[in-house]
């Protein structure tokens, strides 16, 4: 069998991956990260608060070789998650429910995007080369190399920015030794705008690209493992897991268009509690409602924290029964965090 030229084998690669459901694949060269320096300002900063991992992964987030060695090319692959606004209705007409980030709606991208990816590295091994791939999993600079690739440009939220799908979308990727010829970036089509830093509630982009995450709320309900700031509580409103804030605010989503990914829909179970059901969930029953869910990760105790700051903040004296329960929960930072709650549905300004 005649050996396929770099030119045949990317082809086929782009032709298998949207076959299994991504949604974009462009190849980046394996060069160190564009903005390696700038991310080593961000650590030591201070701004990734007590995420000590990125931390701990530095030196290979701005090496590729320290990934893996001989690497000459890195697959971009891009997955459209957006399932469309109807949870603004519910929301409207049940105050009390959370609000979790789109992307954890459903399934677990991790689990979702991973068997995608094993398709792609059996190809790329059969072509002759070596991988690793992560999603969202190892040490990357992640949308360094999807902006090279042109699969977005930066926008001013860090997030990456694609003309078709806006701000909804995961990446993936794939380091290789292959060398295949690379894409094109975009042109940063951000202009004047500054509506995600306008729409973040905390303030947590305190500047256009510089994001502080000690300030932000999707920090707050899914990295920290600890007590809410005080000062924050109030600001997240009835945020249970993430927030979408500033990319609800990017004009460009009125391009946005439904995933054909069924996995991430949203799972009704969950869609249709009410927040004080959710204090009901001992940790059996947590872990069956969130089974496949990447609200798992942060486990019953880090999510009822959650959910008691959003009674606090949207709740009504109906809620107080099950928050006084809580306020009892065997779990101190549960138990904390209902009592602030109650407080804050007391006093005499909430009726």
């Amino acid at each position: 069998m005649p050996l396929r030229s770099p030119t045949e084998v990317k082809a086929d690669l782009l032709r298998r991956a949207a076959e299994i459901g991504f949604d974009d694949c462009r190849i980046a060269r394996a060069d160190d990260p564009r903005h390696a320096g700038e991310f080593r300002e961000w650590l030591e900063a201070g701004s990734a608060a007590d995420m000590d991992w990125i931390a701990r992964g530095a030196e290979k987030r701005c090496d590729p070789q320290k990934v893996l060695t001989g690497a000459r090319s890195v697959v971009t692959l891009a997955m459209n998650y957006w399932q469309g606004d109807w949870d603004r209705g519910l929301q409207t007409a049940a105050p009390t429910r959370g609000r979790i980030a789109r992307y954890a709606w459903g399934d677990d991208y991790h689990d979702v995007l991973e068997k995608k990816l094993r398709t792609l590295d059996g190809f790329l091994t059969a072509a002759g080369g070596r991988q690793k791939f992560y999603v969202d999993t190892g040490p990357v600079l992640e949308r360094d190399f999807a902006a090279e690739a042109g699969i977005g440009w930066h926008g001013k939220s860090t997030m990456l920015l694609n003309r078709q799908f806006g701000t909804w979308f995961f990446l993936a990727e794939i380091f290789t030794t292959l060398e295949l010829p690379s894409d094109p970036p975009q042109v940063a089509r951000c202009g004047s705008c500054t509506r995600c830093i306008d729409a973040c509630p905390t303030g947590a982009i305190t500047a256009p690209h510089q994001l502080d995450a000690r300030r932000c709320i999707s920090y707050l309900t899914i990295e920290l493992k600890g007590s809410i700031p005080p000062e924050f509580r109030p600001l997240m409103g009835a945020r249970i897991f993430g927030c979408d804030d500033c990319l609800d605010a990017c004009p460009w989503n009125r391009f946005a268009q439904i995933s054909r990914e069924s996995a991430f829909a949203a799972r009704p179970a969950v869609a249709q509690m009410r927040l004080r059901d959710f204090l009901e969930l001992d940790d059996e029953q947590f872990r069956v409602l969130f089974r496949g869910s990447p609200i798992k990760r942060i486990k019953r105790r880090g999510f009822l924290r959650n959910v008691c700051v959003a009674l606090g903040n949207v709740g009504t004296r109906d809620d107080l029964p099950e928050l006084r329960k809580a306020a009892l929960d065997h779990e101190p930072l549960v138990a904390e965090h209902a009592a602030w709650a109650i407080k804050q549905i007391e006093q005499p300004s909430r009726g």
